[in-house]
C-alpha cells in the first residue's frame, strides 16, 4: 500500500517537476542581451538613487564612521521607482518595456558602485586629511608633517584621482569570476541574498511585499525628517543646548561626552548593525571616555605638556587617535591573516577534490535535466565575459595612465611607488575577493592601511 501510494505521488508530481524545469530553462533562454539590460530609465533611476545613497554615505562616514550594507535598499528602491514609472505610463496608454530582473540588477549594481566609491574613495578620510587645516592642527613642527604634502580639496583633481584609480578593479577581478563563482563555488552571502530578493520582487507575492516595504520606508523617513526639523527649533549655538546635547545622565558625565543627542542617524545605524558591532562600540565608548581619557588627562604635565590644546597630537588627542588606530590595525591584521589562511586552505581543498574525481560528477549528472539546466545557466553566465587579453590590456593601459597621472596630482608621490602598488594589487584583490566569497567580509580598507607601512 505504501509503495503504491509512493508511486502514485511520483506519477502526480513528475509532470509538475518537468513543467518547473521547462519553465526554468525557458526563463534562462529568454534572458535579454546585455545591451538590452542597460536602459535609459535604468540609468536615470541609478543616477538619482546613487546621488541619494552617496549623500547618506558621506553623512555616515563623517559622523558615525560605520557604513552598513545598503544593497537591499538599492534593489528595493530601484524596483519601486521603475515599477511606479511603468505603471504611470501604462495608465497614460503608452507602451512600456517590461521591467526585468536583469534591469533591476543593473540598477542595484550602479547604485552600490556609487555609494561604494563614496566610501572607499577617501572622502571621509585621507583626501580630507591632506588639507591645510589638518596640517596646522597636527603642528608644523611635528615629525613627518611637511608643508609640501598639503593638498586642499578641489573638485578637478579629486575627480581626476577617482577616474584614474576606480576602473582597475574591473579588469583585475571580473575575468576571474569563473574561477571564484563556478569552479570554486564561492557563496558570496550578501550578493546571493540580494539576488534572491530581486528574484522575489518579480513575482506577484514579491511585488506586494516590496510595496509594503517601500510604504514602511516612506513612513519612517517622514518621521525622521519631521523629528530633525523639530530638533532644529530647539538647537543652540555649538554645544550650548537643545536635543543635540541633552544631559540625560547628568552634568558630570555630560562633561565627559556622555549625553544623548536623539539623532535618527545613529539610531538607524544601530538598528541595522549587528549586536556585536553595537556592543563593541558601546564598550569602547565606556572604556575610553569613562576611564581611559580621564585617567590620561590627570597625567597632564607628566606624560605630555599640560599647556597643549585639545586637538594637539602631542597631547591627549594623540593618545586618543593612536590608541584607537592601533586597536583597529591589530584587529585588521589578525582578520587579514585568518582570511588568507582560510582562503589558501579552501583553494587547496577545492583543487585536491577536482584532481581526485575529475570525471565522476560529469558522468553522474550528465544525463539529467538538472545538469542540462545548470550547463545552460553556466553558458549564460559566461556569455558576456571580458576576454583575458582585453582585461590584461585594459589593466596595463589604466595602470600606465595612473602611474603618470598620480605624481602630477600629488607631486611628492614617486611614480615607482604607484607602479609597485599596481603590480601587487591584483594578487591582493583576488585574496580579498576570495575571502569575501567565503566569509562575506571585505578587508579592502585593511589592505590599504597596511600599505601605509
Amino acid at each position: 500500500m505504501g509503495s503504491a501510494g509512493t508511486a502514485a505521488v511520483e506519477e502526480i508530481t513528475e509532470p509538475f517537476l518537468e513543467d518547473d524545469k521547462a519553465a526554468a530553462a525557458a526563463e534562462v533562454e529568454l534572458i535579454p542581451d546585455w545591451k538590452e539590460q542597460i536602459t535609459v530609465r535604468g540609468l536615470v533611476v541609478s543616477a538619482v538613487l546613487g546621488t541619494l545613497f552617496c549623500i547618506i554615505t558621506h553623512k555616515l562616514n563623517l559622523t558615525v564612521g560605520i557604513i552598513p550594507s545598503l544593497n537591499v535598499s538599492a534593489g528595493l528602491l530601484g524596483f519601486f521607482f521603475v515599477r511606479t514609472w511603468t505603471a504611470f505610463l501604462s495608465k497614460l496608454g503608452c507602451s512600456v518595456r517590461p521591467f526585468t530582473r536583469q534591469e533591476n540588477t543593473v540598477i542595484q549594481t550602479c547604485v552600490v558602485a556609487c555609494y561604494g566609491l563614496a566610501f572607499s574613495g577617501g572622502f571621509g578620510s585621507y583626501l580630507l586629511s591632506m588639507d591645510e587645516k589638518t596640517y596646522q592642527l597636527i603642528g608644523k613642527d611635528y615629525p613627518g608633517n611637511r608643508a609640501e604634502d598639503v593638498k586642499n580639496p578641489g573638485l578637478l583633481w579629486m575627480m581626476s584621482f577617482i577616474f584614474v584609480v576606480s576602473f582597475l578593479g574591473l579588469f583585475s577581478l571580473v575575468p576571474l569570476r569563473k574561477v571564484m563563482v563556478l569552479d570554486d563555488k564561492l557563496t558570496y552571502p550578501s550578493g546571493t541574498a540580494t539576488a534572491m530578493l530581486i528574484n522575489s520582487f518579480h513575482t506577484r507575492t514579491g511585488a506586494e511585499l516590496a510595496r509594503k516595504q517601500v510604504s514602511c520606508l516612506g513612513k519612517y523617513l517622514s518621521i525622521s525628517f519631521c523629528w530633525s526639523c523639530f530638533k532644529w527649533f530647539f538647537s543652540g549655538i555649538g554645544d550650548s543646548c537643545g536635543f543635540d546635547n541633552f544631559p540625560s545622565l547628568g552634568l558630570p558625565l555630560f562633561n565627559n561626552t556622555f549625553y544623548f543627542d536623539f539623532s535618527p542617524t545613529y539610531i538607524g545605524c544601530g538598528l541595522i548593525c549587528s549586536h556585536i558591532v553595537n556592543c563593541s562600540v558601546l564598550l569602547g565608548a565606556i572604556i575610553s571616555w569613562g576611564f581611559l581619557w580621564p585617567f590620561i588627562s590627570q597625567r597632564a604635565g607628566d606624560w605630555y605638556p599640560s599647556d597643549l590644546g585639545s586637538s594637539d597630537f602631542k597631547g591627549l588627542y594623540g593618545y586618543k587617535v593612536f590608541i584607537a588606530i592601533s586597536l583597529i590595525l591589530g584587529d585588521g591584521v589578525y582578520n587579514l591573516i585568518k582570511i588568507i589562511v582560510i582562503t589558501v586552505r579552501e583553494m587547496c581543498r577545492s583543487s585536491s577534490n577536482q584532481n581526485n574525481l575529475p570525471m565522476t560528477a560529469e558522468l553522474s549528472d550528465g544525463n539529467t535535466s538538472k545538469s542540462q539546466l545548470e550547463q545552460t545557466k553556466r553558458d549564460v553566465f559566461l556569455k558576456d565575459g571580458i576576454p583575458l587579453w582585453v582585461a590584461a590590456s585594459g589593466y596595463a593601459v589604466l595602470a600606465s595612465i595612473s602611474t603618470v597621472t598620480m605624481p602630477n596630482i600629488f607631486p611628492p608621490l614617486k611614480w615607482y611607488l604607484v607602479l609597485c602598488a599596481y603590480i601587487i594589487a591584483p594578487a591582493l584583490a583576488f585574496c580579498n575577493s576570495y575571502g569575501t566569497g567565503l566569509t562575506d567580509w571585505s578587508l579592502a580598507s585593511t589592505y590599504g592601511k597596511i600599505g601605509l607601512f
